[in-house]
């Protein structure tokens, strides 16, 4: 009889998830914050959002599977051990991103933050405001995120424009590819990014990107901060031609005081869009097929490296 696997998890939670399956495993508790227990552990799941550099732990141990909790994965590879399968969360945080895009496009358009901040202040305050119907809505990457979040802009009688590595049709939709970039931008009142951080994406919002936004326009980041040049963000957004939502920042934690938190044409989330009450029973599903496939002699699925 084959041995059980063993799988590591960092919390009771995906602990009692575990203990659904009909087949059963060994269960350990380790959140990767110190040495390993044991020298071979076959599914390996980090704390979400953990620092990078706990995965020196892992070193020297023989694993099957290592499933992040994140959809991002930037700076992993250099930190895995060779032969190491490594898997992305890719289902669990595309909803709740999607709805925190929404969430910000929604209040930077109709203005909450500037009621909130006069009812603060004791104000009364009414104005003519933006909409978000009508709208032309440029979505830059679209994967399961981008996906989620046209969804979800479905109802409220936008036009949007997908922009993706490679121009494709996805179902009735259009995608276009890279090269159209350029083109696009003067044209979109509000432009989504839900791009992977990846040497094509590193400061791809730069300077010379914010100049072709139009006059007003909103930019919305929930991929990663580093796509955004910080510093030409804060000097387009200072002069206040464009308008900024955002989820993602570089660096993050961004440092008390620093000048975007300033600017009432920027509004700032702490990366939170997959923080919430979503995540947990869909990271659990997502782990027990990831186990039962295993258990069955199948590959895992959202496979994003192997070292």
């Amino acid at each position: 009889m084959p041995s059980r696997l063993v799988v590591s998890v960092p919390d009771a939670y995906l602990a009692d998830a575990l203990a659904t399956l009909d087949e059963p495993v060994e269960v350990l508790e380790w959140r990767l914050d110190a040495e390993a227990p044991r020298g071979s552990i076959d599914v390996v799941v980090p704390r979400y959002m953990a620092p990078l550099s706990q995965f020196e732990h892992l070193r020297g141990v023989r694993t099957r599977l290592v499933q992040f909790q994140s959809i991002g994965y930037d700076g992993v590879e250099a930190l895995l051990s060779p032969g190491t399968v490594f898997a992305n969360a890719a289902s669990v945080h595309e909803a709740s991103t999607a709805e925190l895009a929404l969430a910000l496009i929604l209040a930077a358009q109709r203005g909450i933050p500037d009621y909130v901040r006069a009812a603060q202040a004791g104000r009364w305050r009414t104005d003519f405001r933006e909409t978000l119907a009508d709208r032309r809505v440029l979505l830059v990457g679209y994967g399961g995120v981008g996906r989620a979040i046209e969804g979800r802009l479905a109802p409220f009688e936008v036009q949007v424009t997908r922009l993706g590595r490679r121009a494709r049709r996805e179902g009735p939709h259009e995608v276009l590819g890279w090269q159209e970039l350029n083109d696009q931008l003067p044209l979109a009142d509000i432009v989504v990014l839900s791009l992977p951080l990846s040497d094509t994406t590193l400061h791809l919002v730069d300077s010379a990107f914010l100049a072709r936004l139009r006059d007003g326009a909103l930019l919305v980041n929930v991929g990663r901060g580093p796509v955004v040049v910080t510093d030409d963000l804060v000097a387009q957004a200072s002069s206040g031609r464009i308008r900024v939502a955002v989820d993602v920042v570089d660096p993050e934690p961004l440092p008390e005081g620093h000048p975007l938190f300033a600017l009432d044409n920027v509004l700032i989330s702490p990366h939170v869009g997959g923080a919430t009450s979503a995540m947990y029973p869909r990271m659990a599903r997502l782990l027990l097929s990831q186990v039962q496939r295993l258990q069955r002699g199948e590959e895992p699925i959202n496979v994003v490296l192997r070292t």
